[in-house]
């Protein structure tokens, strides 16, 4: 009776896998530190102007920081050891001479989660060319998958954040290693211990009228976060608490978040009467359905140490946001 059945299952696997039906593959999970690119170029190319672009777009220093940070952590990988693990890492830029110009984005080549860009031309200018071509797209396809691991690896141990989600009407998910700091019916500062500080979340809402889209826009975001830090982040000595760092100029912009329009602003903050500064992220998500602002927004205070990958952690986090009422 096993030996029909097994050979019952042999055949039944052998018709699902006849004549190229089944293309499913087994692929190795992906590897990788968060904001690592591997870039796959001859050792020759690598040292002259063609590694020269690569590093231009991908080592960009990121907006909003004190000092400069690449966008990401480069390494260098000859075609010829791009080979067996090395291929699991999860981002991956690779370069191929003497072919027709042209930029690929492939999904889980070598592994999963993975995105693989090609890019490859006969000459060292074409491919220099597609590079600044798509310098902004290659950043915001690597920017998005690693948004996503990020979120992937806090989702192991999330903090129950129920009561946010009443009291604000929105799901969020962060780590369990974050605690709610501060809060009232409409207010939320929520924060994590490092081993140089701390980084920070706050969650609010706003009536729709507060923000109005015209030319005064930054100014009155940082009205908003001036005000709130006034009445709730409070520094170290008696009177003094977060404002905004004005002397260092606020990135504005817009972008969607929950398939929602929502306003981000980048910049530097510093505490009132202290010496305390570091970077922050702000986005309001115009909340029209429920007829208000919803913000959300995240800072660290990390001195003496690098801080884009707190910044980055924050983004990641304030992306779970879903509105539910």
């Amino acid at each position: 009776m096993k030996k029909i059945c097994s050979l019952l299952i042999i055949a039944l696997l052998f018709v699902a896998c006849k004549d190229g039906k089944s293309n499913d593959r087994i692929l190795f999970d992906s590897e990788g530190k968060i904001n690592d690119v591997s870039v796959v170029v001859d050792n020759e190319n690598w040292k002259g102007r063609l590694g020269e672009a690569i590093r231009d777009i991908l080592t960009v220093p990121v907006y909003g920081l004190p000092q400069d940070e690449p966008t990401f952590n480069i390494n260098q990988i000859p075609p010829q050891v791009f080979t067996d693990f090395i291929t699991r890492r999860r981002t991956v830029l690779k370069i191929q001479m003497g072919q027709p110009a042209g930029i690929a984005f492939r999904d889980n080549v070598y592994a999963k989660p993975q995105k693989v860009i090609v890019i490859s031309g006969n000459t060292k200018d074409e491919v220099i060319d597609l590079l600044k071509e798509n310098a902004t797209k290659i950043i915001q396809t690597f920017r998005n998958i690693e948004l996503a691991q990020r979120q992937r690896q806090m989702r192991k141990s999330l903090f129950n954040a129920s009561t946010i989600n009443k009291k604000l009407g929105l799901k969020i998910e962060f780590p369990s290693a974050y605690r709610i700091a501060k809060e009232d019916d409409h207010f939320y500062w929520i924060r994590r211990d490092i081993r140089t500080g701390t980084v920070n979340l706050m969650l609010y809402e706003l009536p729709f009228e507060a923000i109005k889209k015209n030319d005064s826009i930054i100014n009155q975001i940082v009205s908003i976060r001036d005000s709130i830090g006034e009445a709730y982040i409070e520094g170290p000595v008696e009177g003094s608490h977060m404002i905004t760092q004005m002397a260092y100029t606020p990135f504005h912009g817009e972008t969607i978040l929950d398939n929602k329009p929502a306003l981000e602003t980048k910049g530097m903050w510093n505490v009132k009467n202290a010496f305390m500064a570091g970077p922050y992220i702000n986005y309001a998500i115009e909340d029209k359905l429920n007829n208000r602002w919803l913000i959300a927004e995240g800072f660290a205070f990390a001195p003496s140490v690098s801080k884009r990958d707190y910044v980055f952690e924050l983004e990641a986090i304030i992306r779970t946001i879903k509105i539910t009422q």
